[in-house]
């Protein structure tokens, strides 16, 4: 029983505080579900684009451009597109993100790659360069293709080559971009 108003005004405020934190966990979990609606439709837009396991360019850089619309932070990509269930092409969109756009740190992308059992996936950049005229002579156009591992993107393994296809797209001096997922034994 409630012996006085002391008691009652405790009881009130406990209450308060109560409806409060209910308010506060019903907007994180709005937060949470639009977040992830704004996620599955970059993750239906990828998927649309694929074509045999291979992506352009063109829509790849589409899609970061989306996530940088959305507003996206390092803990949305984190929990929403770097797992183990999706595309290691939708992988590398979120990992480009965080590294490109949100310049987060690598070693915390690494822990978050870790974290998703993706650290070990694969993926496959093919470009063309355009050839030049030399003396009078055209020499060829030179094809290029570089595999490697997500954690290798990161820590800067491959020489940043292959994000810097990527971040230029086709353009003059790279042509007929695309990422291609490559199946692990």
């Amino acid at each position: 029983m409630i012996k006085g108003v002391d008691e009652i005004l405790v009881l009130i405020s406990y209450l308060e505080k109560l409806e409060f934190d209910l308010d506060w966990r019903g907007f994180y979990v709005k937060q949470h579900e639009e977040k992830k609606g704004q996620a599955d439709s970059v993750i239906n837009l990828v998927e649309q684009c694929l074509q045999s396991d291979s992506l352009k360019v063109i829509d790849y850089l589409h899609a970061i451009k989306c996530l940088k619309t959305m507003q996206f932070g390092f803990r949305d990509v984190q929990m929403l597109l770097l797992k183990q269930k999706l595309n290691v092409l939708l992988n590398l969109i979120g990992l480009h993100y965080c590294l490109n756009i949100l310049q987060v740190p690598a070693f915390c992308i690494t822990e978050a790659l870790r974290g998703g059992k993706i650290v070990d996936r694969r993926v496959c950049v093919k470009w063309r360069r355009p050839g030049r005229w030399f003396n009078g002579f055209r020499i060829r156009d030179g094809y290029h293709s570089r595999c490697v591992y997500l954690e290798d993107l990161v820590t800067g393994e491959d020489d940043g080559e292959v994000l810097t296809v990527l971040e230029r797209g086709a353009t003059c001096e790279f042509l007929r971009v695309q990422v291609f997922v490559v199946n692990s034994p």
